[in-house]
């Protein structure tokens, strides 16, 4: 197998998972009671269900572009919102006063940002006067 198709197999395999892992937890934010969404730092409500439905969307942005073909440069753009999250999560984790729990976050980010890299050429960059 060329280093290519390996490459491209793991990206799948990745953003498989992270978009099992981002349908799961965005899904339970949506459905889930507010009393259940409390962590270690008090947030509100709606701010989490805000969460909750970015996840989703990132989620479908990791997988849907690339399957259909279609707009594949959404794929880097989810995976960057995605990021953002996990950063927000850790830094959240570790405010309030948990520090060991943050890495799990921290991971998360890190397999997102494997597939912004590895995922940038879907999304080439607009040169003026060349479109």
């Amino acid at each position: 197998m060329p280093k290519s198709r390996k490459a491209s197999a793991a990206l799948w395999i990745v953003q498989g998972l992270l978009a099992a892992l981002f349908l799961f937890a965005g899904g339970m934010k949506l459905v889930m009671p507010a009393e259940m969404l409390k962590g270690p730092v008090p947030l509100p409500e709606l701010f989490l269900r805000f969460i909750g439905v970015a996840e989703v969307c990132g989620a479908l942005g990791l997988i849907l572009p690339g399957l259909l073909r279609i707009r594949q440069s959404l794929t880097p753009i989810a995976a960057v919102g995605l990021v953002t999250i996990m950063s927000g999560a850790a830094t959240v984790t570790i405010e309030g006063g948990m520090v060991a729990p943050a890495f799990v976050p921290l991971v998360v980010g890190a397999l997102a940002t494997y597939v912004v890299l590895g995922r940038r050429q879907w999304a080439p960059l607009v040169v003026r006067g060349n479109r």
